[in-house]
Order: structure tokens, then C-alpha cells, then sequence
């Protein structure tokens, strides 16, 4: 397994943004999805998504490296976002993999700190996340805000 940058490998554009689009896009277009994926090919320094595939190129997982991933919370940045792991894929450390993948990404670049949101707690304490506090997605979902600091 090795997890590279989508612009890497951008043949797999499309089906990342169907993962994200199934995964997390209630009530959003498609395009909304294929906007954000689209734009991290153009190596600019927000947003990168990264991929993680098998020996046969085949695509396990995905995660993103976003400069805001929490309309409510723009003073915060940079953000862990779009965290995807293909079902026959999890259950084998693929999830602390690309959760890594972006710590280690975004400690080369020097940033101090970083952020992530979920619906749900106790799954990224396990892997070093602090909760920082509640917060709002749009429209109206409540949401656990984490941080890790990468000193």
C-alpha cells in the first residue's frame, strides 16, 4: 500500500469524488464534490487530497489537506477533511495511515497544529486528536471539533 497525491495518480479523480459524494454529500450536488477534488490537481498549497493504493493501483482510501473544511470555524486552518476509507479496506490501520499521511504533510510544511471535525466522538482520540469544542456545520449539524499538535 502506498498513500500518493491524487495529482499523482489523477486518473482516479473521478472515483474519489463519488467515495466523497456518497460519503458525505447529503443533499449536495455531485459537482460540489468534483469541484474540491478537481481543484487539489493544480498543485497549489490548499486543497491536496491524498490517496491510498493497493499494489494493482486499485484506490483503498482517501483524505484531504483543506485550508478550511468548517465554515463556522475559518480562524482555524489547516484542516484533516474528506477522511474516506473504501469498506473492504477498513479494519487494517488504513484510517491512522492517512490520518498520518496529513500530519506528517502538514509538519514538513510548519504548521503547529491541526484540525478535524466529526459528527461523532471517540474514534480519533484513539489516535492522538484532542476534542476542542462544539461547533456548527452548515446548516445546522453539531459537530465535535479535534485538534493534534504537530510539535
Amino acid at each position: 500500500m502506498k498513500i500518493v497525491p491524487l495529482s499523482d495518480v489523477p486518473h482516479h479523480a473521478s472515483h474519489i469524488t463519488d467515495w466523497l459524494w456518497q460519503a458525505f454529500g447529503a443533499g449536495t450536488a455531485r459537482e460540489f464534490y468534483d469541484s474540491i477534488v478537481r481543484s487539489s490537481l493544480n498543485g497549489a498549497e490548499f486543497p491536496v487530497t491524498f490517496v491510498a493504493l493497493d499494489e494493482n493501483d486499485t484506490p483503498l482510501g482517501t483524505v484531504g489537506f483543506w485550508r478550511c473544511d468548517l465554515i463556522s470555524r475559518q480562524d482555524l486552518w489547516p484542516w484533516v477533511a474528506a477522511l474516506y476509507v473504501d469498506p473492504p479496506a477498513r479494519g487494517n490501520g488504513l484510517s491512522e495511515a492517512l490520518q498520518q499521511h496529513v500530519i506528517d504533510y502538514a509538519r514538513a510544511r510548519g504548521h503547529e497544529k491541526l484540525w478535524l471535525w466529526s459528527t461523532f466522538g471517540g474514534y480519533y482520540e484513539r489516535f492522538g486528536w484532542e476534542y476542542a469544542c462544539k461547533a456548527i456545520e452548515f446548516p445546522d449539524i453539531d459537530v465535535n471539533v479535534y485538534s493534534r499538535s504537530l510539535r
